[in-house]
């Protein structure tokens, strides 16, 4: 098995893929006004509309409301990133901070309001784990 991607369920993909890029740096891919990814190396953040999940129902996520999932991206220099990122409208969380694993981090919201991290390993430990 392999992890693919994780999907943004909103009402404004065009919104939260421009946010994407901007974070990332990585152009979206945009098949459809519904659909669009951000694509790494070793996996997709795929950002669709409500539409995409019309057939579910009662049972569909709501967009703007998540409450336990952090979108996570490993980054070269967490610091940088967050220097880089002051220049857009960002609503950061904090500051880069080293945590008690070994990763610095940096917190903050996507415009639909999801945490996302950007962090770095930086203990031997966390380096280790990441293959550094």
């Amino acid at each position: 098995m392999h992890f693919a991607s994780i999907r943004v369920i909103t009402e404004d993909v065009a919104r939260l893929a421009d946010f994407y890029e901007k974070a990332t740096g990585q152009v979206a891919d945009r098949p459809t006004d519904e659909f669009a990814e951000i694509i790494t190396p070793v996996g997709r953040l795929a950002i669709g509309s409500t539409r995409t999940v019309q057939g579910l129902g009662a049972n569909a996520p709501r967009p703007a409301a998540n409450q336990s999932v952090i979108v996570e991206f490993r980054v070269e220099d967490v610091d940088a990133e967050f220097e880089r990122l002051k220049g857009f409208d960002i609503d950061f969380v904090g500051e880069p901070v080293t945590q008690p694993w070994g990763n610095r981090s940096l917190l903050f919201r996507d415009p639909d309001g999801n945490l996302v991290n950007f962090f770095t390993p930086v203990t031997p430990e966390a380096l280790q784990r990441y293959g550094q």
